[in-house]
């Protein structure tokens, strides 16, 4: 009897030495605290190791042991999040994560921007440094421009530029992801990309219809394949000359590269921002035996197989042109009488 009451004691000393210990331990790990700093960051699922990888980003230390304690508690969602920098033991601070949400603003990306022109409207929407924000894109850049896709983004209101930088590229890159499983069977050359989003940022620059797209890409193709120059306005279009009107004058002084009635092929890099539309449109072109288009009055194109039959179009066009000035004219004139 004392034996068994003597091995009952003893396994009770055991425990609670073992639950003493737990305990310490789980003390001395409250203890170990993260840094009182000011950061906002944007997790881009609720899985524990992206959690973990973000907050070691953001100069935030993790350990083997938090993924443990973290399943015990609820984790953030993806989205912003921001931390004020209160000093706090370790299981608050995991533990009330989830409700430090950030304040966010959207932000629009257009079409044809180049990336000096979007860090700084970029700069002006979010208070940030215009600089900063292009030096944070030139650091991500792989393609100079159109790395980043047009379109609507949510952003943290306090980001710094290198967060709001990432985020942009981040989420461009899951749209270039997705178009690259919807497409093709393994994954494509770097090169390969380059060159659609070139012929993509072509296309942008030459039509925002999304019904023309396809037609345009099957120009450039067609011409491509014939060894034809572009000699496509669009392509002098890049970096200060983004929103220039091309002149006669600037199609003879321009010795650049991008300028497609001198040299053949497509420009050295993208000119500008593309839609994920402009993308699909480089990757499928319509099947098409057209060689030239021209710009309408309302915006729209008239394409043509033949040089012949595009000089007819613009002949046509002149015509219709002068014909509406001379019926305007003749409005004008009958006013000032009648009055």
């Amino acid at each position: 009897m004392r034996r068994i009451i003597k091995v009952k004691y003893h396994l009770l000393v055991l425990i609670i030495e073992i639950t003493i210990l737990l305990l310490a331990l789980l003390l001395a790990y409250n203890f170990i605290s993260m840094p009182s700093k000011k950061t906002t960051f944007y997790l881009k699922d609720n899985t524990v190791p992206t959690l973990l990888n973000t907050l070691d980003k953001q100069g935030y230390p993790t350990y083997a042991i938090d993924k443990y304690v973290l399943k015990y508690m609820t984790l953030p969602k993806k989205g912003w999040y921001s931390l004020k920098g209160e000093k706090e033991g370790r299981f608050q601070f995991f533990k009330s994560l989830y409700t430090k949400k950030a304040k966010t603003m959207h932000i629009k990306i257009y079409a044809g921007e180049t990336a000096v022109e979007l860090t700084q409207r970029l700069a002006n929407d979010m208070k940030l440094n215009a600089q900063k924000l292009l030096k944070a894109y030139e650091a991500q850049s792989i393609y100079k421009e159109a790395d980043i896709f047009s379109g609507q983004y949510t952003l943290a209101r306090d980001a710094d530029a290198n967060t709001s930088i990432d985020s942009l590229f981040e989420q461009s890159h899951n749209v270039l992801d997705r178009f690259i499983k919807k497409n093709y069977h393994k994954k494509p050359k770097l090169l390969e990309i380059k060159i659609l989003l070139i012929i993509a940022s072509i296309i942008q620059k030459e039509s925002n219809s999304i019904e023309e797209m396809p037609l345009i890409s099957s120009v450039i193709y067609n011409r491509i394949n014939k060894n034809m120059k572009l000699q496509m306005d669009g392509t002098l279009n890049y970096g200060k000359y983004a929103h220039t009107i091309v002149t006669s004058e600037r199609i003879k002084t321009d010795e650049s590269e991008y300028n497609t009635y001198k040299h053949k092929g497509i420009p050295p890099a993208p000119l500008g921002t593309v839609s994920i539309e402009a993308l699909e449109a480089a990757y499928h072109p319509a099947v098409s035996h057209y060689l030239f288009f021209m710009l309408r009055k309302d915006g729209s194109h008239q394409f043509a197989q033949t040089y012949e039959e595009h000089l007819k179009n613009i002949r046509a066009f002149k015509s219709k042109s002068n014909d509406n000035n001379q019926s305007k004219l003749k409005q004008i004139k009958k006013s000032k009488v009648s009055s």
